[in-house]
């Protein structure tokens, strides 16, 4: 008879005396995370590799702190980089909806905005001193004096010629008028009348050429007008450029080696002549007297849009991170302000999006935030294909909206992205975007698990010792070192492992940190920690303690004793947030006469999964390959969980269907105070399942409940056996013999536990009904033939 496990299979405690320090305030904090030499190869690589497409993609479950190691390792780094360029946007004077990019070394963007600020207050103050000077207005009143000139002189000539024509001009209230003259009188129309025809012909002669000139005059005043206020334009020109030369000349000088401010003063300096009211003082402006000088609508244009600025920062490049990764918060957007109920905008309402804020750096993104946000996708490849942020509307881009829009000059982009993310994600957009397996070259996986040697437990307790010095938590003592480096293997679900999710862990560090200042004490002891794991479970055992007291209740029918044929109990987990327990649950066999065909009433209810299905078909190969090589197999057996309502996935019962189908045939009874789980393949061979720690302790609780009398067990693969980290309490009721847990190889060793019959017995029966049923058939069959040959004869 095979016999159990004993307890140094149980359970591999960590041995704390082996340690060589008392608390962990006694060592050295590990600088990084144990276990991901890999992972930071990956990233040494991608950081550095300066080529296009050498973006990373940092891969693994959650809670391994990748995040973290990420953030870490690239501000490391960024430090000893130099620090990228500002950028600001202008106003585009020539087409005000395409803003002028222009970049600025570092503390220079903030140093220009505030040149620009000074430089319009300045023009405020110069300019409308300098119309206010004496040579201003008679320089004015020369102009003015020219064009009265001119036209008086037009006007004298003209009246000279009339006078020698015996002509006056005469200005009436409707205008100009010429009147004939007789001794230097004119004369009335009644005498007008009297005069012979042909002096009264010549007379309206000499008026129509007089008129035609004065109609000249007339139309030439206008253009002496013009020609007067043009020089009043350059004259006012003139005094711009004398007041506000020096000025621009001066911020000229100041960035002379940077030509794109060279072109944009010019420009500023033709804009202030052109708009040279805004700075003439008058009364309106009383009214914007207590508004910031460059916040009134006149001098906004003047304004310098600062959209990246370094100098928050310490140095070197920036190290970004989005928690909010949708399209405008990545590529930048330009704003609106409502005004009168229409929308408005301008350059200053450009907003930067990420991808200018890590511009020369480095951008870290969750990548299943980025996937799920509406073509933020699409628009960062879009940006790191291009090497440029072109900040577009999704209107723009899709047509969506017919408004007009600003279109900002292109930023050139230079970045390393980081996109983090599950395995699953990764794979998925490897197989199916093409455009991501050139931008994003380099995969940096994180591992979840590391041996369990002594070195690596050393180095976990600097680990722990990290994160209990960056959480402000008390330091731990050994013993308690110890019980999270076995929890940690817990977690990992392997004795030979231990868990590397610092999220976990943290969370019992924190937890076993609270109970020990609830004790009032300044160091967390084994006691605090093994509290902290029982708080845990307890919080998320609701519906364990509900599906056990319906089976203690006998509302879910699971039996712990006795012996019954083709039953058995199988092992289900349950995984329910961060808690998984494991529920026994009842499978049946039959078997009787048929065509060799095995249901799975669970894949034809459609409530089995392909796993689980596949487990069925593997079990019906077995009993070909063994007991049915030269005969057919003659039976039909039907397999079933019993009071199972949901979708059943996975092989991990298909021994135990097996088993409970062996000894439907063999009509030898299973021992219910076992239950036994595990895979099993065409030879009969037991394979390794998951969940092995919480399948045991979920029988066990059931036979405890029940009482525990010594007869009760799981059956475990032989290859699980590394895997165990039991409850305490199993530990001891096995330790006492009152339970047990057995490893078993092959489906013969497991059939010896369950019936206490040899294998040799069980194989003999399960040969000798399969024997009576295929005589049964061949019979039947034999009938059948007579039954049809005698129905067939003719008479005479």
């Amino acid at each position: 008879m095979k016999k159990p496990l004993d307890k140094s299979q149980l359970y591999t405690a960590c041995d704390s005396n082996r340690f060589d320090f008392d608390t962990t305030d006694q060592l050295e904090n590990l600088p990084e995370i144990i276990g991901q030499n890999r992972a930071m190869q990956a990233l040494h690589v991608g950081v550095n590799i300066q080529h296009d497409g050498y973006n990373l993609f940092v891969l693994g479950p959650p809670g391994l702190g990748k995040h973290a190691v990420v953030r870490e390792y690239l501000e490391s780094l960024s430090k000893s980089r130099e620090t990228p360029p500002d950028w600001v946007y202008v106003n585009n004077f020539e087409k005000p909806s395409e803003p002028i990019a222009i970049s600025l070394t570092s503390e220079n963007a903030l140093i220009f905005r505030d040149d620009m600020h000074q430089l319009v207050e300045d023009l405020c103050s110069a300019i409308p001193g300098a119309f206010e000077t004496d040579e201003y207005r008679l320089r004015l009143q020369e102009i003015d004096d020219e064009l009265k000139k001119t036209i008086e002189s037009a006007f004298g000539q003209l009246n000279e010629e009339a006078e020698a024509s015996h002509m006056r001009l005469l200005r009436t209230p409707h205008g100009f008028a010429f009147a004939p003259l007789r001794n230097n009188e004119v004369i009335k129309p009644k005498e007008f009348e009297e005069l012979p025809e042909q002096e009264k012909r010549q007379i309206e002669k000499t008026i129509h050429a007089l008129e035609e000139k004065l109609t000249g005059i007339l139309r030439m005043q206008p253009q002496w007008q013009r020609e007067a206020r043009n020089k009043v334009k350059e004259l006012n020109r003139e005094i711009v450029m004398f007041a506000s030369g020096h000025l621009i000349d001066e911020l000229k000088r100041k960035y002379q080696d940077h030509a794109v401010i060279q072109n944009y003063l010019e420009a500023v300096q033709q804009d202030v002549i052109q708009n040279l009211q805004n700075f003439r003082r008058d009364e309106d402006a009383q009214d914007h007297m207590n508004m910031p000088l460059m916040k009134m609508p006149a001098f906004r244009r003047y304004e310098v849009n600062i959209i990246v600025d370094h100098t928050q920062h310490d140095g070197g490049v920036p190290v970004v991170f989005t928690d909010l990764p949708n399209y405008a918060n990545l590529i930048g957007a330009v704003e609106h302000t409502v005004h009168m109920g229409a929308l408005q905008t301008d350059f200053t309402l450009i907003k930067a999006g990420a991808l200018h804020q890590a511009n020369g750096g480095y951008l870290v993104i969750d990548a299943l935030k980025l996937l799920t946000q509406p073509y933020a996708w699409e628009g960062l490849k879009r940006a790191l294909i291009s090497r440029e942020i072109k900040i577009q509307s999704l209107g723009q881009i899709y047509s969506l909206a017919n408004t007009v829009s600003l279109e900002p000059e292109p930023i050139p982009l230079t970045i390393k992205v980081v996109l983090i993310g599950d395995r699953m994600l990764y794979y998925l957009l490897h197989a199916y975007d093409t455009e991501f397996k050139q931008l994003f070259r380099i995969a940096a996986d994180f591992e979840e698990r590391v041996e369990r040697t002594f070195e690596n437990q050393r180095v976990y307790a600097r680990m722990i010792a990290g994160m209990l010095h960056r959480n402000n938590l008390r330091p731990f003592e050994r013993s308690a070192v110890a019980r999270i480096i076995e929890h940690g293997a817990r977690l990992a679900g392997d004795a030979e492992k231990l868990s590397i999710n610092v999220t976990a862990i943290s969370e019992v560090l924190c937890e076993a940190d609270f109970y020990a200042a609830e004790s009032n004490q300044s160091v967390v002891s084994r006691e605090h920690v093994q509290r902290a794991i029982d708080a845990k479970f307890y919080r998320g055992d609701r519906i364990r303690e509900q599906l056990q007291e319906a089976i203690n209740r006998g509302i879910l029918l699971i039996d712990t004793d006795g012996a019954k044929v083709g039953q058995i109990n199988g092992l289900a987990v349950v995984q329910l947030g961060d808690v998984s327990f494991a529920v026994p649950s009842r499978i049946t066999a039959t078997a009787r006469l048929g065509s060799g065909k095995v249901v799975d009433i669970e894949r034809e209810t459609k409530l089995g999964g392909a796993i689980h299905s596949k487990g069925v078909f593997i079990l019906s190969s077995f009993l070909a390959e063994r007991y049915a090589k030269d005969d057919p197999l003659s039976l039909s057996a039907s397999l079933v969980f019993e009071q199972s309502y949901g979708r059943i996935e996975g092989d991990s019962a298909s021994m135990a269907e097996l088993c409970s189908l062996l000894s439907a045939l063999s009509s030898l009874p299973i021992l219910q105070s076992m239950a036994i789980t595990g895979s099993v393949n065409q030879r009969g061979e037991s394979q390794a399942i998951g969940g092995v720690n919480e399948k045991i302790e979920g029988f066990f609780d059931i036979c405890r409940f029940r009482g525990l009398s010594g007869s009760q067990g799981v059956l475990i693969p032989a290859s699980n056996r590394m895997h165990l980290m039991l409850r305490a309490d199993v530990i001891e009721a096995c330790e006492a013999g009152q339970f047990a847990v057995y490893a078993y190889n092959t489906v013969d060793e497991a059939m010896e536990i369950l019936t206490g019959e040899t294998a040799e017995h069980v194989n003999s029966q399960v040969e000798t009904r399969l024997s009576q049923l295929e005589r049964i058939r061949q019979n039947l069959a034999k009938h059948d033939k007579d039954t049809s040959g005698n129905n067939g004869k003719g008479t005479d």
